[in-house]
């Protein structure tokens, strides 16, 4: 029997959520195993009901070897892995590292001794482009150098690719190509999944809506006197289901065996940069809706500026990102509004 399912960590989160939508409507199978720590098994529904189709669904942390290895001895026909699960909150990493590293890296390591045990040989990383650091060349290649990481969590994110990198090589049945993305926003059309922080937003965006709604009373904007047009940090925003569709064009490059090496990877933005006062006032304009902000301090640890180079991902990986900021905005207040109302 062909193994055609895919598996997909973290499948109930944010990004993950997004991508198990295109597999579905690209036709795949979908296993979403998700341990629920930052998104909600409700997902699972409305998942339900935009594609018509039911992702099966494991709850389970993959810390667990015990509980990886029943997974994949329970569903035999899984051929692809795509895997997002990871904690990711910069500020946490850094005064809880030990809980970054146990939960990023042994999770890795568990589904890659799973892979090899059961003749899974494809493999989708999320990565990030947090492994740049603060590039020496704007905008960034993939031959960029890796910069030590500015966090525990960016850390995480190298030290997962290098794991993977070493794995390919020693058992070159499994092939991994490691997406490094950039900043995702926005939501699904439909506005029935979408970004949705527990506690107080580390990112921008969801704070600039939960601003806007009246969940929070004023958005920081940390630092305008960068060396920027504006003063404020620039950054490639990409709209999340531009994002999921690369890691189906990932997968079925790596199941179609195109790859040209073992272990790949490709950066995915949009190419453009904004700054965090341009995207307030994106936001402002195509929802004509007012965002009370106040100018901070800078926060440790930021980025003075960082966007992609997509070329690559362009000609190679053949994916190119579709919507601009305006889309991004319009949908991300769209969903905002419908969680607040009840209807997501």
């Amino acid at each position: 029997m062909s193994k055609n399912q895919v598996l997909v960590t973290g499948g109930t989160g944010y990004i993950g959520s997004h991508t198990v939508v295109e597999l579905q409507n690209q036709g795949y199978e979908v296993i979403i195993v998700d341990d629920l720590s930052n998104s909600e098994i409700e997902v699972v529904d409305r998942i339900e009901k935009i594609t018509g189709q039911r992702p099966f669904f494991e709850e389970l942390n993959l810390v667990n070897e015990s509980g990886v290895e029943a997974l994949f001895e329970k569903y035999p026909n899984i051929g692809s892995v795509i895997h997002f699960a990871a904690f990711k909150a910069v500020g946490e990493s850094v005064k809880e590292p030990l809980k970054y590293y146990q939960n990023n890296i042994c999770s890795l390591i568990n589904l890659l001794n799973s892979m090899k045990k059961y003749k899974v040989e494809n493999m989708v990383f999320s990565s990030s482009c947090t492994v740049y650091g603060q590039p020496d060349d704007l905008p960034v290649t993939e031959s960029a150098k890796v910069q030590p990481a500015e966090s525990p969590y960016g850390n995480t994110k190298q030290i997962c690719e290098e794991i993977l990198r070493d794995t390919v090589k020693a058992f070159p049945e499994i092939k991994a190509i490691a997406l490094r993305y950039f900043n995702p926003v926005g939501a699904h059309s439909s506005a029935l999944i979408g970004e949705l922080p527990k506690g107080v937003p580390q990112n921008l965006v969801p704070f600039i809506t939960q601003t806007a709604i009246g969940l929070r009373e004023q958005l920081s904007v940390f630092g305008d006197n960068y060396n920027t047009p504006d003063g404020s940090a620039i950054r490639d925003y990409i709209h999340v289901v531009d994002l999921a569709k690369a890691h189906i064009i990932a997968a079925e490059r790596l199941i179609e065996k195109k790859n040209e090496e073992g272990y790949e990877f490709f950066n995915l933005g949009t190419g453009t940069g904004s700054s965090v006062l341009e995207v307030i006032n994106a936001f402002e304009k195509i929802n004509d809706i007012p965002v009370n902000y106040k100018i901070v301090d800078r926060r440790e640890g930021d980025v003075e500026q960082i966007w992609a180079d997509t070329t690559i991902a362009n000609e190679i990986l053949g994916w190119k990102a579709q919507s601009g900021i305006d889309e991004m905005m319009e949908s991300a207040w769209k969903w905002e509004q419908a969680i607040r109302k009840g209807n997501a």
